[in-house]
């Protein structure tokens, strides 16, 4: 909206009033085009189906293998079978063990489905280094472990179900 008012009849001269919107409009364009090219660029992305986040309710059966992982005071990785302490070798020995078993108890590996697979559910504290729950799930997959799980704690009062 632009204004001019001229000299008025008494000869006085008043201030021009005038706003000039073609700079205005130039930078406005200028700005959207550059919007409209670094958009796709920022917003590329890799296509990948990730998996919705829910807390399901854990099945225990006897034939999984609940560890419980955690780091002594000097940092050392301590893993529990049950309630017992094992070391690496102790863990890889007991769990080819346990699968064998459960394999001779099925009556041979082609009657063995996935949901009569034994699974191994580890229990790690919230300050244990990765590299001990690492190990335990590299551990327990060199055993022969399809599914390794783990166990956490739902917040207080959160839905166990998406």
């Amino acid at each position: 909206m632009a204004m001019s008012v001229g000299p008025s009849e008494g000869g006085d001269e008043t201030p021009m009033s005038e706003i000039n919107v073609v700079p205005l409009t130039d930078v406005m364009l200028v700005l959207l085009i550059i919007f409209l090219i670094t958009v796709p660029v920022v917003i590329q992305t890799i296509p990948l189906n990730l998996p919705k986040v829910r807390f399901e309710p854990t099945v225990t059966k006897p034939e999984n293998v609940s560890l419980s992982v955690r780091a002594d005071d000097s940092g050392k990785c301590e893993v529990y079978w049950g309630l017992t302490k094992v070391s690496s070798d102790e863990l890889l020995d007991r769990a080819v063990k346990k699968l064998e078993a459960e394999i001779k108890r099925q009556g041979g590996v082609e009657n063995l489905t996935e949901e009569t697979m034994p699974e191994a559910h580890i229990r790690g504290d919230i300050n244990t280094p990765y590299r001990c729950i690492g190990g335990a799930i590299f551990t327990m997959q060199r055993a022969g472990f399809a599914r390794v799980g783990f166990i956490s704690e739902p917040a207080p009062g959160g839905n166990t179900r998406l």
